[in-house]
């Protein structure tokens, strides 16, 4: 007699749902399964929940290179206070003053790109530094990403009130009297006020001595005294000291009159070069990487708060104009200014190491 052959074709086959030692088994590696697939389908909706969270739901910091008290602080504080109110979360102006502004960058540059930490930084630190430092340790294009801008103001020429120079031909006459016969100061090597200067010595055909100060406070006072011939100094730092009667303005360095001095003229307009524009900038920055949809509703938010007529009228009394423009106008400003003022910076050999 034959026995029966063992094998997927002989003798009863056995029944998964019936057979107790497989069911729960199946049951239990079912289970695994429908809950592996569900979680994976529910990944991209938490991901989504998440990063569409109400924001801000903490405080927002605000890291800034001007020194606390300066024109630029105070409109910091002005437009933090603002979107203080309308987010109902603090936002802390946290300056880092010193080291051509590289502290403030670097710790903007640093941080997660979340829009809880933000940055501001003027035409200096986005398109004057990458052509004045041969080294520098951050990228103004690849390390941020441009909110919005903030606001514009231009420079006065500026000298003491006793000075016998009371125009800006007496200046330009004084200046072509010799090589130095003048001196300007500027708050740092290859900064606007510089730049500015070197180029109404290069539209007179002039050498005049440039004299580099620590802060604009040692600057215009060094002025005021007669120490240095003339100064370019926006109205939020030589204000005071224009006010106190201790400085005299001949003129602006921008193709337009200021809102701070409106019966102030051109510097063309007062009898010398065209072309002459010193104004400069300020915007604010996300870390690169910050989500598009978080850095447009911030950059929203900032130009609500610079249209309000509160403090439009404050920033005015500062000689700043509000220059809400969305993040695409701030790359243009770098990319316009970047080429501008690299020319300058070769004409004036101010390279630092």
């Amino acid at each position: 007699m034959e026995r029966p052959q063992s094998g997927p074709e002989s003798g009863p086959q056995s029944d998964p749902q019936s057979d107790p030692a497989i069911r729960p088994r199946s049951a239990a590696h079912l289970a695994a399964t429908l809950a592996a697939a569900a979680l994976m389908l529910a990944q991209p909706l938490l991901a989504t929940a998440a990063h569409a969270e109400t924001f801000p739901a903490k405080p927002v910091r605000l890291l800034s290179p001007f020194p606390a008290g300066s024109g630029p602080d105070a409109v910091s504080r002005l437009i933090g206070e603002r979107l203080s109110r309308a987010w109902g979360q603090p936002v802390i102006v946290d300056p880092r003053p010193g080291g051509n502004g590289f502290i403030a960058m670097e710790a903007t540059r640093r941080s997660p790109a979340t829009g809880y930490d933000l940055g501001i930084a003027d035409v200096g630190h986005l398109a004057i530094n990458p052509s004045l430092f041969r080294k520098l340790p951050y990228d103004p294009v690849k390390d941020y990403v441009p909110v919005t801008g903030l606001y514009r103001t231009a420079f006065f020429v500026v000298v003491a009130s006793h000075s016998p120079i009371q125009s800006i031909p007496a200046l330009i006459s004084a200046a072509r009297a010799g090589p130095n016969a003048v001196s300007y100061g500027s708050w740092a090597v290859g900064s606007p006020g510089h730049l500015g200067a070197a180029q109404l010595e290069a539209a007179t055909g002039t050498q005049m001595l440039h004299a580099p100060f620590k802060d604009t406070a040692q600057l215009y006072t060094a002025v005021a005294n007669g120490e240095v011939t003339w100064a370019l100094g926006s109205y939020a730092t030589a204000g005071p000291l224009i006010q106190a009667g201790k400085l005299r303005v001949l003129a602006v360095a921008d193709s337009k009159r200021s809102i701070a001095l409106p019966d102030v003229p051109t510097i063309e307009q007062a009898g010398g070069p065209s072309g002459i524009d010193a104004s400069t900038w300020v915007a604010l920055l996300a870390p690169a990487g910050t989500p598009p949809e978080r850095v447009s509703a911030i950059g929203k938010a900032v130009r609500e708060a610079l249209d309000a007529p509160d403090v439009r009228a404050r920033m005015a009394t500062f000689g700043f104009v509000p220059a809400g423009s969305p993040g695409e106008a701030v790359t243009a400003w770098m990319r316009q200014d970047t080429s501008r003022y690299a020319d300058m910076v070769r004409r004036t050999g101010a390279t630092i190491n």
